[in-house]
C-alpha cells in the first residue's frame, strides 16, 4: 500500500499534511498487527486519537495535540454538524467501539478461548471503513482515484503468523532473514529463545538460520543471545515492517 499516495489524498479532505500522514501510519500499524496477529500494541487506540484529531479538524479548522478521546466521541462529535454526516454518527461510533476493544479488553491479554485475534480484526475492519469514508468525502480527488485507494484499504489481510501446537508459522514468501524479522515482529516485545526460531523456521537447515542470526546480531537488528533468546532493536523493527509491507498490500 502506498503510504504517501493514501495521505495525499487525505489531504483533499482536508486535513493539514502532518495529520493525514499521521492517520495513514497508524492505519497501516493496525493492518501489520493484523496480519501477524500482534496483540501488545497499541495502534486501535492511536489510530483513533489520530481520527479524533482529524474530526476536530473537520469541524474547527484546528486539534488539541492529547485528545480526551472519551469525552469527544461520547459527549461532543454529536454536536458538530459541521462533520460530514457518515464521518459524524457512524464514524463516530464505530471510533467509540474500536477504543472500547483497546481499553476494556486490552487486546493484549490472553484467555485459554483467547479473544484478541478477532478483536484486533474487528478493530481492524472498523479502521478501514473509517478511512474508506474519509476518502468518500475527499471532494479534490478524482471519483476513479478514491474508489482505487477504497479497495485497497478494504482489501483483505491475509494471516503472515499462524501459531500451531505452539509453533509459530510464517507465511510468506521471503528469504530467511525475512523470516526471522517477521517472526520476532509479532513476538515483540518478549524475546524468542534460538529453539522456538529454529522450530518455528524447520524447513530451513539449522546452520542457515544460525548463520542469519548471527548477521543480524553484528548488523544490531536484533538483541539477544542462544541463552536469554532475541528481540528486535528499534532498527530491526523498521526492518520488520518493511519486511511485512508489501506480504498485506
Amino acid at each position: 500500500m502506498n503510504e504517501d499516495r493514501l495521505a495525499k489524498a487525505l489531504t483533499a479532505t482536508p486535513l493539514p499534511t502532518e495529520l493525514a500522514a499521521e492517520l495513514v501510519e497508524d492505519f497501516i500499524k493496525l493492518r501489520q498487527d493484523c496480519a501477524t496477529g500482534t496483540l501488545e500494541r497499541a495502534s486501535p487506540g492511536k489510530f483513533v486519537e489520530s481520527f479524533v484529531q482529524a474530526l476536530q479538524y473537520l469541524a474547527k479548522g484546528k486539534f488539541e495535540s492529547r485528545p480526551n478521546v472519551d469525552n469527544f466521541l461520547n459527549a461532543k462529535v454529536d454536536n458538530e454538524h459541521s462533520i460530514p454526516e457518515g464521518l459524524r454518527i457512524c464514524g463516530a461510533r464505530l471510533a467509540r467501539s474500536i477504543y472500547a476493544l483497546r481499553s476494556k479488553r486490552n487486546i493484549v491479554h490472553k484467555n485459554p478461548i483467547d479473544p484478541n485475534r478477532f478483536d484486533l480484526a474487528l478493530a481492524h475492519q472498523g479502521a478501514a471503513w473509517i478511512m474508506a469514508e474519509l476518502l468518500r468525502n475527499a471532494a479534490a480527488i478524482t471519483m476513479e482515484e478514491a474508489g482505487a485507494l477504497i479497495e485497497l484499504i478494504q482489501a483483505p489481510v491475509g494471516t503472515l503468523v499462524e501459531e500451531i501446537d505452539g509453533t509459530r508459522i510464517v507465511h510468506a514468501n521471503t528469504s530467511v532473514k525475512g523470516e526471522i524479522l517477521i517472526l520476532l515482529h509479532s513476538n515483540f516485545p518478549d524475546r524468542a529463545s534460538q529453539a522456538q526460531i529454529l522450530d518455528a523456521l524447520s524447513a530451513r537447515s539449522d546452520s542457515s538460520v544460525k548463520n542469519r542470526l548471527g548477521e543480524m546480531r553484528t548488523a544490531k537488528l536484533i538483541h539477544g543471545d542462544n541463552k536469554k533468546g532475541f528481540r528486535l532493536t528499534q532498527s530491526g523493527y523498521k526492518a520488520a515492517l518493511a519486511e511485512i509491507g508489501p506480504h498485506i498490500g
